[in-house]
């Protein structure tokens, strides 16, 4: 069969670029976006919910709900996502399908419920990408009516520019603006933090909130009203998710201190200041907006924390759309969505992408749920399902990778995780009781993307399987041909096929069409590793199989964008030359059609047709240069 050769460039990726304090900073700007922006509207309406809207108003209830919440923050922030899963990192990355890419190496990739868990987690992630923005910016625009009640007309247009100019700069990329939002977000901190010390003096007694007893007493007297209140309660640490998702761009020490130093001091001032200022005086005016009530009534200090805040939230909602982009990438390179044009929007960070499709999705989104609510108490209720949902997903995965990836006993896994797992189960059900009043919207936005996921996934698997029936074992073509059967042209052919072992239909057609052959050919197979990066850009392997032909493998790590121009090039280490000048790349497409007897519901195939149809081309999605390939039609029945 020959020798096989492999190649990379040798380099090791760096790691974290910056110093520690510049990552902790920057975390700040980036990880904490979203949960620094929930005392706009979390402590609100757990309130609201625990108290029916103020009608039911004591001390108990309101030491209660902080309680919740600042076991909240204690319990599944700190213990579970910070000191926990931030260990749980794939070579330095995070994120729900990261997790599922380290459980699948352990269990094999057979795994469906493992796929399908991860499937549901991502799945749920848009839902929250598309809500985040919107609760986020209209809670922040809502303050405009403390300055004067004139502006009550206008807070929805407004809300809608600022997030069509949000996404209007996504293509420009994020890199400049993102150096300020460590430093803008580190002084929302700081002002949020020092507004609820200033008024913990009001009430001192909520400090009792502290003891976990209250927050257990609240949910045992209150019953039903105190399980709706638990829902609203989980409003205060959605964004946790990020703090594994963003786990590779800072690294897990930088994210562990901005949390511990600053932003977990900072909330739970903010929100035993909204606690104080309630129990000292709960009159309507504050109960309907506390947060800004903890700042004096003069346009002096409102305005400013006004616009602090609309620029806080347009920070959290960048977090999450660039979050949207890189998950889509991954899922893409997983075999979950169909290939989509990745632009890179920095010459230095790998991370900052941008996927048109995904942002055009995003904003008409967010549009429609803005225009539909109109205000962020409505649009609370949609919030927490997705999240909830995903922090569930998560936990179960979690339990694997201890139990089989750190190989821990199956017990100590489950004595860790179990509880989390118990309490992301109770916050789930809390939420499923919104349903009705919006919780809707998340789970009908995760519906349809677990839809397009397996809808692909199958059509991708049954689209191989037929094409496979038809192709021919790859060295019986390969013999045929070293008999000199067929002219030879100069230059070298690389065929792009999925499987190795059998020859790539544009190959049989060629030879069929042209009657000839390059004088070296290559069988070129891409993959995607488990791995997030693969150092240098690629892993190029090469197997000869005869005097001119020759398998190659490159390997990519699924958060990366191939580029097999780049990756071939490190094929000349290995002794094989070559030249992109000389190269012709034969890709094949495919034309589907319905057949008589269909492999698929026929919605399910119109569907799926649609998706292959509006993919990106290979050549563009693998960065091969238009002028060098060639495309070689054939027809799937499906």
């Amino acid at each position: 069969m020959g020798l096989t050769h492999s190649a990379d460039t040798g380099e090791e990726t760096s790691g974290h670029g910056g110093g520690f304090w510049a990552l902790t900073l920057g975390s700040i700007g980036v990880v904490y976006g979203d949960i620094g922006t929930s005392p706009l509207y979390a402590f609100r309406e757990a309130l609201h919910a625990a108290t029916e809207g103020g009608r039911l108003m004591s001390q108990e209830a309101v030491l209660g709900v902080i309680s919740l919440i600042l076991w909240a923050l204690i319990v599944i922030v700190t213990l579970k996502y910070v000191l926990l899963l931030l260990r749980a990192d794939n070579k330095g990355e995070g994120g729900t399908l990261t997790l599922m890419a380290l459980a699948q190496r352990a269990l094999g990739r057979s795994g469906t419920v493992l796929l399908l868990l991860g499937t549901i987690g991502a799945a749920m992630f848009y839902g929250d990408a598309i809500i985040t923005p919107a609760v986020s910016v209209l809670s922040a625009v809502e303050g405009m009516k403390l300055v004067t009640p004139a502006f009550d007309p206008f807070v929805v247009p407004i809300t809608v520019a600022i997030i069509v100019a949000l996404f209007a700069v996504q293509s420009h990329g994020t890199a400049r603006v993102g150096a300020f939002f460590g430093p803008i977000m580190a002084l929302w901190f700081v002002v949020m933090g020092l507004a609820g010390l200033w008024h913990i003096k009001d009430a001192p007694v909520v400090l009792a909130a502290f003891n976990p007893w209250h927050a257990v007493a609240f949910m045992l007297s209150h019953g039903h009203i105190g399980f709706v209140a638990l829902g609203a309660v989980f409003l205060a640490v959605t964004g946790a998710e990020a703090l594994y998702a963003d786990l590779g761009h800072f690294g897990r020490k930088p994210i562990q201190m901005a949390w511990m130093t600053l932003v977990l001091p900072s909330l739970a001032l903010n929100y035993l200041g909204q606690g104080a200022l309630v129990l000292n005086n709960p009159a309507p005016q504050i109960l309907d907006n506390p947060f800004y009530m903890l700042v004096p009534q003069n346009p002096i200090f409102l305005v400013p924390m006004v616009v602090l805040a609309t620029v806080a939230t347009i920070i959290a909602s960048q977090a999450v759309i660039t979050g949207a982009y890189s998950l889509t990438r991954q899922a893409i390179q997983l075999g979950l969505l169909p290939r989509m044009k990745v632009a890179h929007t920095s010459e230095h960070q790998s991370g900052q992408i941008y996927i048109a499709q995904v942002n055009g999705i995003l904003l008409v989104g967010v549009l429609i749920l803005v225009l539909a609510f109109e205000s962020s108490s409505r649009l609370a209720s949609a919030y927490g399902i997705a999240v909830t949902t995903t922090m569930v997903v998560t936990a179960m995965m979690a339990f694997l990778v201890i139990w089989k990836v750190w190989r821990w006993s199956a017990l100590t896994a489950a004595l860790i995780i179990v509880p989390f797992l118990l309490i992301d189960l109770v916050f789930l059900s809390a939420n499923l009781l919104k349903v009705h009043d919006g919780g809707w919207v998340p789970l009908m936005i995760a519906a349809a993307l677990m839809i397009l996921m397996i809808t692909w996934r199958r059509g991708t698997r049954l689209v191989l399987e037929k094409t496979r029936r038809t192709e021919v074992p790859l060295m019986t073509i390969v013999k045929s041909l070293e008999k000199g059967s067929v002219a030879r042209v100069p230059g070298t052919a690389i065929f792009l096929t999925s499987d190795p072992d059998y020859t790539p239909t544009a190959l049989l057609h060629s030879l069929k069409h042209y009657k000839a052959l390059h004088e070296k050919v290559a069988i070129l197979t891409i993959e995607t590793t488990d791995d997030p990066i693969v150092p240098g850009g690629g892993r190029i392997t090469l197997e000869e199989v005869s005097a001119s032909f020759t398998k190659m493998r490159v390997q990519f790590g699924y958060m990366e964008s191939p580029n097999v121009p780049k990756a071939l090039a490190l094929s000349r280490r290995a002794g094989w030359s070559f030249d992109i000048m000389d190269t012709s790349f034969f890709l094949s497409r495919r034309h589907l059609r319905g057949g008589a007897q269909p492999l698929m519901w026929r919605w399910q195939r119109r569907l799926y047709m649609i998706l292959a149809r509006n993919a990106d081309d290979a050549s563009d999605y693998f960065s091969i240069p238009s002028n060098r390939v060639v495309e070689i039609g054939t027809q799937v029945l499906i």
